[in-house]
């Protein structure tokens, strides 16, 4: 018992990185029909601006809101000089635009800091652990899915209660309408890409605190996972983003703890196997957004 507890433990850390990553990719998919592949670049990027403020000496609690800063500001950045002029285009010509940012923001990265991994400073107390009877709870993991809950609750109170996420939320419903009735369209998908460059830097942080380096490619597998999750959880639903990424934490992590050993080296396919049969049991994901087929603007 206690060691399925200390899995689930790990799952609930591990899928909340997931739901945070695939809730980003589901807001500008909600609103202009577009995956945004760079989006693991914004995860990248937040993990070089931690590593720059520890050199620079800067405390972790500093250093972390100012890299998630730095995510939110090369979020908007992505939107007005690659996303903006092809808002019009196809979505092969978007999607195509968001590979190409996350190639050129690759090789910037590569070529203007390091090919390798490079080491964070990161605070002592992250590496400790706590103890409550026979489970021993990282404190990163603590970290991980304490700010995980805050930013799901405070988005959630964004979009509700707030003018920008009404508006949000009325456009991922009905673009055109939306605008008729004198929403904006600039401002709305501009703080789409505001609160998505946020979620990455706060994934970004979490991720580097239980790795402790950056390389220029950290960020691609985890959005691929969270792409994936965001497919599971129900493609443009941002509460099945959420369940999609906390889904695929516990298919990932229960598969690492409880597979045979000579099975091991198949668990990212079995992962990825249970996602298919789940699936073909919800082909529209786990909880569909209820403007499955309509037109993006």
């Amino acid at each position: 018992m206690d060691f399925f507890l200390q899995q689930t433990i790990n799952a609930v850390s591990l899928g909340g990185t997931y739901a945070l990553l695939a809730l980003g990719l589901a807001i500008i998919f909600s609103i202009m029909g577009m995956i945004n592949f760079a989006h693991g670049e914004l995860m990248t990027t937040t993990g070089y601006a931690l590593m720059f403020a520890g050199l620079a000496g800067l405390p972790f609690v500093i250093a972390a809101p100012l890299a998630v800063a730095v995510a939110i500001g090369t979020a908007m950045l992505m939107e007005r000089i690659a996303f903006r002029p092809v808002r019009k285009g196809s979505p092969a010509t978007m999607l195509v635009t968001s590979f190409a940012v996350a190639v050129i923001l690759q090789t910037l990265f590569q070529n203007l800091i390091a090919t390798r991994s490079q080491p964070v400073i990161l605070p002592d107390a992250l590496a400790q652990s706590v103890a409550i009877g026979d489970l021993t709870i990282g404190v990163n993991q603590i970290l991980s899915i304490t700010i995980t809950v805050i930013i799901l609750v405070a988005l959630n109170w964004f979009l509700k209660r707030t003018t920008l996420g009404i508006a949000m939320r009325a456009a991922a419903e009905d673009f055109s309408v939306a605008r008729l009735m004198g929403v904006r369209a600039n401002a709305v998908i501009s703080g789409a890409f505001a609160i998505s460059g946020a979620l990455a830097g706060a994934a970004g942080v979490l991720w580097v605190a239980q790795r402790a380096s950056v390389d220029p490619l950290m960020g691609f597998v985890p959005v691929l996972k969270a792409f994936i999750a965001s497919i599971l959880g129900g493609l443009g639903s941002l509460t099945g983003a959420v369940a999609g990424g906390f889904a695929l934490g516990f298919i990932e992590i229960f598969l690492t703890a409880y597979l045979p050993e000579d099975w091991q080296p198949f668990k990212e396919a079995l992962a990825l196997g249970i996602v298919i049969l789940l699936l073909l049991v919800r082909p529209n994901g786990l909880i569909p957004a209820f403007n499955i087929g309509r037109e993006k603007v």
